[in-house]
């Protein structure tokens, strides 16, 4: 079958029809299974079905051959996607492999601080217990680095001990960066009898669990482990995006919002903000969009050059011509080549491996208000700058992460129940799935700067390319 459209010529309106296309290979990407039971039990009615307050019907539960598509769309004429790659969809099973009795699972969150971290603790807790009975649940405090340290590092938790979890901010089981050695790591789930570990984190927490899990098999341990994606930057790949990014643009909005309100307060005034985004400008680009009082929005994927004809600089001072005020958002990773940088500087790393990015707010602030006294000396000028990253980490997730939390946890517990382990939960185009770890801890989420999102942030900024002639 030719899947393109010929053109005929004819204006008349064509009426529907159906077309039979035959599709490229599905290339499944399975997550990974638990190694059968020593003493050879087969599956278990899921306790779900017997729940005094569920009556599930015979599609509540997800159909052994029911996949997620990784492509939403599929181009008929190039043929590609291809091959199709294809997930196992997330949800409960009609059995388990599990033996919720003889379950006993552990919590831990790593890295830096994300709005929706408590949610997911709590869904965790509160749906192991009230959906499957699995009533060994533990938090491990301080990391990873927490399952080889204090007995206090290890906290029983209970439906009870984490009500009000959600409404706050932060984690309630404390946090750290660094810390993995992986032997002391396992040693210590062994000791204390885990059989299930759920580790919530970004990109290097991730990397951690898929390390775990590969030792796990080294030994031949039946242990589940998954890894639920934290990422306030929204910088891992696959998944449609990670907890706690929509709670971030909504304070960023809040930021830029008060920038505008200074800058437009001055003579010849700019608001700056700096807003997180590492490697990723995605929460700079969403917060532009939704606020619209943006002028110039630089994020990691773009060059820019500041000084000179058609730098950003140039076109700040002609923009406060016209408008009499100027708002730049500016993500954290945006322009590190063009700050000077010593042999020292360039080798430093934090606890987590992440090169140590410097300040480009406070540079950026500098060097505009040199060259503004430089050019233009009899003019008034005032820069406001306002970096909101601590408010953002910090606060509650909002209505939309909180119902996201709770998705992401249940995806957790239904997949480990079932028997799988080295998985991800999360949307992929809205349906949730199973991704395996070493895929998650690899896959990157970039702005693509030539889809339409970075087009419509040009549309509304109005902004140049700040390409050197």
């Amino acid at each position: 079958m030719d899947p393109t459209v010929p053109n005929s010529g004819d204006h008349a309106a064509s009426t529907p029809s159906n077309t039979t296309v035959t599709l490229p290979p599905l290339t499944l990407r399975d997550a990974p299974r638990l190694p059968a039971s020593p003493s050879g039990a087969t599956t278990i009615p899921n306790p779900i079905s017997s729940h005094p307050y569920f009556h599930p019907p015979p599609t509540f539960y997800i159909s052994p051959g029911d996949v997620s598509l990784r492509h939403a769309f599929f181009d008929l004429a190039s043929g590609k996607p291809n091959p199709l790659v294809a997930y196992r969809r997330a949800g409960p099973r009609e059995s388990v492999a599990v033996d919720p009795a003889r379950a006993r699972a552990a919590l831990v969150t790593c890295g830096g601080l994300c709005p929706g971290l408590n949610t997911v603790l709590r869904e965790l807790v509160v749906g192991l217990h009230e959906l499957y009975g699995v009533l060994d649940v533990f938090g491990v405090a301080a990391g990873y680095r927490g399952f080889y340290g204090a007995d206090d590092d290890h906290v029983r938790l209970d439906p009870a001990s984490v009500d009000d979890w959600h409404k706050k901010g932060g984690t309630a089981l404390k946090t750290t960066r660094g810390g993995f050695d992986l032997n002391k790591i396992v040693d210590g789930i062994v000791a204390r009898g885990y059989t299930q570990i759920y580790a919530i984190g970004g990109d290097g927490t991730m990397r951690g669990a898929v390390a775990i899990f590969e030792e796990f098999k080294r030994r031949g341990l039946r242990i589940s482990i998954t890894g639920i994606p934290k990422t306030v930057d929204n910088d891992i790949g696959i998944i449609d995006r990670s907890f706690g990014f929509q709670t971030a643009v909504e304070i960023a909005q809040q930021a830029i919002d008060a920038a505008h309100v200074e800058a437009v307060s001055a003579v010849n005034g700019i608001g700056l903000v700096k807003l997180m985004g590492r490697s990723t400008g995605h929460i700079a680009l969403h917060a532009t969009l939704s606020s619209r009082d943006v002028d110039c929005c630089l994020i990691p994927e773009i060059d820019f050059h500041v000084e000179g004809k058609g730098g950003l600089f140039e076109f700040l001072y002609d923009r406060i011509k016209k408008k009499g005020h100027a708002v730049v958002v500016v993500a954290e990773g945006a322009g590190q080549e063009l700050i000077p940088r010593t042999d020292d500087q360039k080798r430093e790393q934090d606890e987590s491996g992440n090169m140590l990015f410097l300040d480009v707010g406070p540079w950026l602030k500098t060097e505009l208000g040199r060259w503004w006294k430089r050019e233009h000396p009899t003019e008034l000028f005032t820069v406001k700058y306002i970096d909101p990253t601590y408010m953002i980490r910090a606060v509650p997730a909002n209505a939309t992460d909180n119902l996201y939390c709770t998705l992401l946890a249940h995806s957790a517990i239904h997949g480990i129940m079932a028997g799988f382990t080295g998985f991800v939960p999360g949307p992929i185009n809205g349906n949730y799935s199973y991704i395996p770890l070493e895929d998650i801890a690899v896959a990157k989420n970039p702005v693509d700067v030539n889809d339409h999102k970075w087009a419509w942030v040009r549309s509304v900024t109005d902004q140049p390319d700040f390409l050197k002639p």
